[in-house]
């Protein structure tokens, strides 16, 4: 008998087991199996998810970065800080393209160990890169907003708050790729 991801066999005295009760608390063993699974199935949804929702708020950041030109001095490519900004949400949306491609194709590059790996290695990097670009470029945003309030200073400061929402989604889904690392059988 297996689970319903056919992932790991349910030995034989563990069905055995779920069909008696603990005396301590009066639960099944059973019941603890099946919420196990449903743990497991939340968690095999909720990555992707959060993988989705970090390709759209880096899309939205690499979007709203490129269309904040409104003329002198107030272009975004005149300033490192804003274009580190468009540079790590390009690498956010090309990684989390590439592994929302590979979860939906369900192509493995990798063989599963090496798999689980690169993507809490790779989820935990393009998080701190996505934090790091927000918070370099929000102390030039607070002084372009002391002295005037405008367009180019709203603009930035919403390409700021889209990678910060990407860096948050991605942050989760290095949690739940760290989940799986840590009950991966790496023997």
């Amino acid at each position: 008998m297996t689970n319903p991801d056919n992932q790991k066999p349910v030995e034989a005295t563990d069905v055995e087991a779920a069909e008696k009760t603990t005396p301590a608390s009066g639960t099944s063993t059973f019941s603890t199996i099946t919420q196990r699974w449903k743990r497991e199935d939340l968690i095999k949804k909720a990555s992707p998810i959060m993988r989705g929702f970090c390709l759209l708020f880096s899309l939205l950041a690499f979007i709203i970065t490129v269309s904040n030109k409104h003329g002198y001095g107030r272009n975004f490519d005149e300033y490192e800080e804003y274009r580190y900004v468009l540079a790590i949400s390009i690498i956010s949306t090309l990684y989390t393209v590439w592994q929302t491609f590979s979860h939906f194709s369900k192509k493995e590059f990798f063989d599963r160990r090496t798999s689980l790996l690169v993507d809490f290695s790779c989820d935990q990097i393009v998080a701190y890169l996505l934090i790091s670009a927000a918070s370099s470029a929000i102390p030039l945003t607070n002084r372009f907003r002391e002295g005037q309030d405008n367009i180019f200073s709203d603009s930035a400061a919403a390409a700021i708050s889209m990678a910060i929402f990407a860096f948050i989604s991605l942050a989760l889904s290095a949690i739940f790729s760290g989940y799986k690392l840590s009950t991966h059988s790496f023997i």
